[in-house]
């Protein structure tokens, strides 16, 4: 999808119309600060999905931490297919390794508590996949995939049986898939003893500050797990680790991780012919 959006029906007009068919190229994928690298698997298939004959020479690991000036990785091949597949496998290896960076961030400023980071569906559009791997990478976990590999009973669910937490488990523990953990959303003390009395697998403290936070553990007394999610920060995280939850949810490290700053460049290895063929050839 990533490629195709990026190279229509028609592929790449000006490098058809202005690079020699016969010319080569080779460009490093360098990094340009520190970061945990990832997305190297999305950036070799990018090349060869443009071109299968593309020498792509991975240097790094997924999940390893590069220092500015190092190289990740080396492509050779023709000069119009390297030019066809940069910018696409850039970006999705400059967005991974952001993810990742984060995570590992995120993990960092927890160190020592059992608090487990969990990422969320707020997810770049057709990155589903390439993100929750990058939040791995850096350390830190997924939540739920999609829709369809766990229940989490939000407000919505909730109002759509009559404002009922116990009828909306009692539907779910009926209705759902046999070993998949029930949760339940709740926003006040109220829904939370009604949550867990009803049989909640987990509880998610949705919007609640570290007050009503702490409160809610005491409330809770280990009978089931609590996740907190909402107003999640990389400077709130050490606090809530304090409080005794289990997991937190953080939307940021999936939908605002900032692209890592690599770069590919790319140069001609062959002394091409002089006159370029024409874009059929």
């Amino acid at each position: 999808m990533s490629l195709d959006e990026d190279l229509g029906a028609a592929g790449d007009v000006t490098s058809l119309a202005v690079v020699p068919a016969d010319a080569e190229g080779s460009g490093e994928l360098v990094a340009k600060e520190q970061m945990i690298v990832a997305g190297l698997d999305a950036f070799v298939r990018v090349f060869h999905m443009v071109d299968a004959e593309v020498e792509v020479e991975v240097l790094k690991r997924d999940g390893e931490e590069i220092k500015p000036k190092v190289v990740a990785a080396r492509v050779h091949g023709k000069l119009r297919s390297l030019l066809a597949a940069e910018r696409t496998a850039l970006n999705l290896v400059q967005r991974a390794a952001g993810i990742a960076t984060l995570a590992q961030q995120a993990m960092t400023s927890v160190r020592g508590s059992k608090l487990r980071v969990l990422d969320t569906r707020k997810t770049p559009p057709g990155m589903r996949g390439l993100a929750k791997h990058a939040v791995r990478m850096g350390g830190a976990s997924n939540h739920r995939f999609g829709l369809f590999d766990g229940i989490l009973i939000k407000d919505n669910h909730i109002a759509a049986v009559g404002g009922d937490i116990t009828e909306a488990v009692r539907r779910a523990k009926l209705n759902g898939p046999r070993l998949v953990k029930i949760e339940v959303e709740v926003t006040n003390f109220k829904q939370l003893e009604e949550a867990i009395a009803a049989g909640a697998d987990v509880v998610m403290l949705d919007n609640m500050d570290d007050t009503q936070i702490r409160e809610a553990v005491k409330l809770t007394a280990s009978r089931v797990p609590i996740e907190v999610s909402g107003g999640v920060t990389l400077d709130r995280l050490p606090r809530l680790a304090k409080l005794g939850v289990d997991f937190v949810s953080m939307g940021a490290l999936t939908h605002s991780a900032r692209a890592m700053d690599l770069s590919l460049e790319i140069a001609t290895t062959k002394k091409p012919s002089r006159k370029p063929r024409s874009a059929q050839g």
